[in-house]
């Protein structure tokens, strides 16, 4: 399993990478610098864990790149960032299927944060696969997404759960997103309806 980056701007591609081994100091990185190496890279290096793209490549450019990797990746995590500001691309990137978008003149603990939300979503503490909890529509949610549920039902809002769970509100931002994509909703009020309705809640 391996964490695909790819970026045609070697300081930039090296920067995420930096970032990635310091969240992930034994994932196996695989740089690229078009998104058309990507399936020989795949041969060679194994399935993807996540996905960290550059939104202008010399074969993709704007969110063609997103719909390009989940036409065929919907399953894995996907972290997409470009110099343009969120407010012109990030809703755009979101629905074409991207899970967060990434500013390029943010700073490099935000940036963590936002890959450590995502690898986290799929492996527990341990590294083992996370899934506990059967959906009817949305597969099975990872513990994390639980304890999110949980927490909303106990009406925290973004800063409690954080400190609850001890993490950055950020992350807690990326993981509700994820939450919601996953079991279809747009908003807590749904998210709890569906929870109790698919018996997630312990009580």
């Amino acid at each position: 399993m391996s964490i695909y980056v790819i970026d045609d701007h070697p300081l930039m591609r090296d920067a995420v990478s930096m970032v990635l081994r310091r969240v992930r100091p034994a994932a196996n990185i695989v740089e690229l610098d078009r998104l058309s190496r990507l399936p020989s890279a795949i041969g060679k290096h194994g399935a993807p864990t996540l996905f960290c793209l550059d939104l202008n490549l010399p074969d993709a450019s704007g969110c063609s790149g997103v719909v390009t990797l989940k036409e065929e990746f919907s399953d894995v995590p996907l972290a997409v960032y470009s110099a343009s500001p969120a407010e012109d691309m990030e809703q755009l990137c979101l629905a074409s299927g991207a899970d967060v978008y990434i500013d390029k003149a943010t700073g490099s603990s935000k940036l963590a944060d936002s890959l450590r939300a995502l690898l986290s979503e799929d492996t527990d503490s341990d590294g083992d696969e996370a899934e506990v909890a059967e959906g009817a529509s949305a597969g099975k949610l990872t513990r994390r997404q639980v304890q999110l549920v949980e927490c909303i039902a106990r009406g925290y809002g973004n800063r409690e759960i954080a400190e609850h769970l001890q993490v950055s509100e950020h992350t807690i931002k990326v993981h509700m997103y994820r939450l919601f994509k996953r079991i279809g909703v747009t908003s807590r009020t749904q998210a709890l309806h569906y929870a109790r309705t698919h018996g997630l809640l312990k009580h």
